[in-house]
């Protein structure tokens, strides 16, 4: 028998302890006494039961001293008749995930500040990679000679040929610059100011 009673008080304290009555007929929300008639519905299930009426959305919080008498109510009252408008009525669910406090945001992307406060958990340094070495491209380029030319991208209708020319000598490179020397402006001279003669007698 003390188990049934244990079961009995778990299933039941399970449940809310508060309905809402939806889509409650506008007459009950303006008029006192069609609103004290719909309050005597309930007390003859809970006399300790309040109500919060929400005109706007024509909705009615009835709130119970226990989950019981709620769930009796709602057995017996919901889809039931009341001054020409069918009662609807569904239990108010509270639901609390961890605290029921509102919880700052995690900081999972705090490191995209500028300067960051600190790494994320679990964020490690990224290691280089290798780099690659095209050893097809140092022999193409070791076999090259003075005054050879090597196509690097054949040439198509739309787009042209990519050619590297190999100079034939350094001398001809050398002599190339110092042509280019001989073309160059002389650089003028910057003239400096003169200072003022100095003068240790103070005109009064």
């Amino acid at each position: 028998m003390a188990e049934e009673e244990e079961l009995l008080n778990v299933h039941f304290t399970s449940l809310p302890d508060s309905l809402i009555a939806y889509k409650v007929d506008e007459d009950v929300l303006r008029h006192a006494h069609l609103r004290a008639s719909f309050e005597e519905l309930f007390r003859a299930f809970d006399a300790e039961v309040t109500f919060q009426f929400f005109k706007s959305f024509r909705r009615v919080r009835i709130n119970f001293s226990n989950a019981l008498a709620a769930a009796e109510a709602r057995a017996r009252l919901h889809k039931s008749d009341f001054n020409g408008s069918e009662i609807r009525l569904y239990f108010a669910q509270s639901v609390h995930i961890g605290s029921a406090r509102l919880e700052p945001p995690k900081p999972d992307k705090q490191f995209l500040l500028s300067p960051p406060p600190s790494p994320p958990v679990g964020w490690e340094q990224a290691q280089d990679p290798t780099p690659v070495i095209n050893y097809d491209l140092l022999c193409a380029i070791a076999r090259l000679g003075p005054g050879e030319k090597y196509e690097l991208h054949s040439g198509t209708p739309t787009t042209p040929s990519v050619v590297v020319h190999v100079c034939e000598s350094d001398q001809d490179s050398s002599g190339a610059e110092d042509d280019m020397d001989s073309f160059r402006r002389p650089r003028p001279k910057i003239i400096q100011t003169r200072r003022p003669d100095y003068s240790s007698s103070i005109t009064q």
